[in-house]
């Protein structure tokens, strides 16, 4: 699977850490809700070169299209170590950012090239693991090499979306702006993002969600499940996913409702027979998603653990106010069940450095969710609150409960709402998230370290543990036009 890049002009602007940002359009003036000696939302001059600001290494996970069955776990805990090696790596990289812009060959002698023959030698090994039961992959090596990667995504460009994510970068919406100017190399809490040119405000942004028209034969149902608002606490910096037995796999805190036996080691049966927040105990399917944090000076529990500080994910963790898991239809044909422990991922954690090709974030305000954001952060009007919504893949091919990769069993709809290469339309997962946080660019969602908390980082992840009946009922209620909870 190929990587796509969206550049935009390069544009830096310095911004004091106490400086009110006021954003165009609306006349919002919005004052940073964290701003303190040394942290904050600063930044350093501009200058004629830009400012490398992360780490960028190519994803071996989306090349690898075809691994064996038998081998996929031992691939996907190699592919762990592969971000785990990032993470140390852009640690490095950040506590010697002065030096680097100074001497670029320290850069490449100390970091790049360590880094590199570390890489290479977890490529090494997964071309032996696939060799064991297939034809070994080549080429491989060529992954090797990382980069240093410049904060560019400055200057407004397309910030909208059609709202419903067809997960190929196509960003066809009319998205607003901001008045086009960077604000430099950001801060944040963490100190490593997000920064203030990642918010915008959303009255500025015109509408732009265009959704397919219903047609003869659609499935005009809906079925929502109550799952709660991970009342409980649970989270964890696992990712069951992608990190099979992997601790900390995603280097980021994720928040969990529906099953609660959901960490790095939960099998098929585990989650069969966890325990579940859902109101309807014949849903014990996960939902799970980066938590959003509030800037605001204060830490969590996690400051120094694993996912939390130690991975640059700082700040308190904000229970959202309201949760909503609703399945729809397609809109040109009845849907089939989904499998049970069909797995999907929606957007894409690194979408920063990986480009659009697998994004899906979409950043809204309540009273205004017809405009979508992929790519800011939205500043919401007094009264207003930040939404997150994770629309996922509504096609199926028929066969597999997940996939090499673990994208390429499922796939969007076309821009005409049809299934494409003989998939098949399944129910989607539509998570509408609310959060009641102050007005302003004042919160970030866990990520990566080196993918400095970007907006365009979001994703939701997804098993389905719905019992047989409850499955049959849900494609019943969407099929016969019926809304059922």
């Amino acid at each position: 699977m190929g990587r796509t890049r969206k550049r935009s002009t390069l544009a830096r602007r310095a911004i004091a850490a106490s400086a009110a940002l006021v954003l165009g359009g609306g006349g919002l003036v919005a004052l940073n809700a964290y701003a303190s000696a040394g942290q904050g939302w600063n930044s350093k001059p501009s200058s004629s070169a830009p400012e490398m600001s992360t780490i960028d290494c190519p994803d071996v996970g989306n090349e690898l299209t075809e691994v064996p069955e038998g081998v996929r776990d031992a691939v996907d805990r190699e592919l762990a170590t592969l971000d785990g090696q990032i993470t140390v790596a852009y640690q490095r990289f950040a506590e010697n950012r002065e030096r680097i812009a100074e001497d670029p060959e320290f850069a490449e002698q100390q970091i790049l090239q360590p880094l590199e023959n570390e890489r290479l030698v977890i490529l090494q090994r997964i071309v032996a693991l696939i060799d064991r039961e297939a034809e070994a992959p080549r080429g491989l090596e060529r992954l090797a090499p990382c980069t240093l990667q410049a904060d560019d995504d400055q200057g407004g460009g397309d910030q909208g979306g059609d709202g419903n994510g067809d997960g190929n970068g196509n960003e066809d919406g009319d998205g607003g702006g901001d008045d086009g100017e960077g604000q430099g190399q950001g801060a944040g809490q963490a100190g490593n993002g997000p920064e203030a040119s990642d918010f915008v405000d959303i009255t500025t942004v015109r509408p732009n969600v265009d959704r397919p028209r219903l047609r003869s034969g659609a499935s005009r149902g809906s079925f929502t499940t109550d799952c709660g608002r991970n009342e409980n606490g649970k989270f964890n910096p696992d990712n069951v996913i992608v990190a099979p037995g992997v601790r900390n796999g995603a280097h980021h805190m994720h928040d969990y409702v529906g099953n609660q036996a959901n960490d790095a080691f939960a099998s098929d049966e585990d989650l069969a027979d966890g325990a579940t927040t859902c109101r309807n105990q014949g849903d014990r399917s996960t939902y799970y998603w980066p938590v959003l944090r509030l800037q605001n000076g204060q830490n969590e529990a996690d400051a120094q653990a694993d996912g939390g500080g130690n991975d640059q994910n700082v700040g308190k963790i904000q229970t959202p106010s309201e949760v909503t898991l609703t399945f729809a239809g397609s809109p040109v044909s009845k849907v089939t069940a989904m499998p049970r422990f069909l797995r999907i991922i929606t957007g894409d954690a690194k979408a920063f450095t990986n480009g659009n090709g697998n994004a899906n974030a979409s950043w809204s305000c309540t009273g205004f969710e017809d405009r979508q954001l992929k790519d800011k952060y939205p500043i919401c009007p007094e009264g207003s609150k930040v939404v997150r919504t994770f629309t996922f893949q509504s096609c199926w091919d028929g066969e597999n409960t997940d996939s090499a990769n673990h994208r390429t069993h499922v796939a969007f709809a076309d821009g005409s709402g049809r299934c494409q290469n003989g998939f098949r339309a399944i129910p989607q997962l539509v998570q509408r998230i609310v959060y009641d946080v102050p007005p302003g660019p004042g919160f970030a969602v866990d990520s990566f370290p080196e993918q400095l908390h970007k907006p365009v980082t979001d994703h939701g992840d997804f098993i389905n543990v719905f019992d047989e009946r409850l499955m049959r009922r849900m494609v019943d209620c969407l099929n016969q036009g019926r809304r059922c909870t």
